[in-house]
């Protein structure tokens, strides 16, 4: 049986602070699957460095020449997350299988990328990734967050509650998205 192939897209501006070990952790996830023969050993995580000022494409570069997984793909400025997030799924559209987005900080839950494969495997398009505990979350981090959603909600948005990047999408789900021209990402 072929194993899909997955990339995982990671916007980052000026990480060089969380990158070592954000590499570090979610490697040691792409291993622990292709090990487990969920995903193939092709699959890989593709870091997007949307025009930082620190040393962000410079850890990428450097983990790139030892470490299989790791792919770069630099911007010529800063953009936004949006846009870089959208740049590394258009790179990754016809190279994987399906894709997973998450921020550069790892807040999200990392150990659920397996749960999300499974899903995938079982037929699912489209997974999303939802916080169910804001805990962590500083008291301005938790008022702004349930404004913005109360805000959304009274604006006629269809918004999923404390969904943020950390989703997966199949080929097919990528190739619908791409199909929108959209200016003003969000």
């Amino acid at each position: 049986m072929v194993k899909s192939k997955l990339a995982i897209v990671v916007p980052c501006y000026n990480e060089e602070e969380v990158l070592p070990e954000t590499i570090f952790r979610l490697s040691n996830i792409l291993k622990k699957l292709c090990d487990k023969e969920k995903i193939s050993k092709e699959s890989f995580i593709l870091f997007v460095d949307d025009g930082s000022e620190d040393k962000t494409w410079e850890i990428i570069k450097t983990f790139y020449e030892k470490n299989n997984f790791i792919k770069g793909l630099k911007l010529s400025r800063n953009f936004g997350h949006q846009y870089a997030l959208m740049a590394g799924i258009e790179y990754v559209s016809d190279k994987c299988d399906c894709m997973i987005s998450i921020d550069a900080d790892l807040q999200q839950d990392v150990t659920k990328i397996e749960e999300f494969i499974d899903k995938f495997s079982s037929g699912k398009d489209v997974i999303y990734g939802v916080r169910n505990d804001r805990r962590t979350d500083n008291v301005f981090k938790k008022t702004t967050a349930l404004a913005f959603y109360k805000i959304m909600k009274l604006m006629g948005v269809k918004i999923i509650k404390n969904h943020a990047d950390y989703r997966l999408l199949s080929k097919k789900a990528i190739r619908a998205l791409l199909q929108f021209q959209e200016s003003n990402l969000f």
